[in-house]
């Protein structure tokens, strides 16, 4: 079942990706609407993972400092 999930997740990673190199192109409406949410998509998780990295340094930093 779990790898239905992520074939289909894979699925819609390629489908959008080809739409937003289709978009660039000049594709039709909807090309260039699927083009849009995917790049928003895409910025939300890059968004997520900085803030991620950002509060795990944060973290390192207190425990190695805290201790001396």
């Amino acid at each position: 079942m779990i790898n239905l999930v992520l074939l289909g997740v894979l699925v819609l990673a390629v489908g959008g990706c080809a739409c937003v190199v289709w978009a660039e192109r000049g594709g039709p409406r909807w090309v260039r609407g699927v083009a849009t949410v995917t790049l928003a998509a895409s910025e939300l998780v890059r968004r997520s993972e900085r803030r991620r990295r950002q509060r795990q340094r944060r973290s390192v930093t207190r425990t190695t400092s805290g201790g001396d």
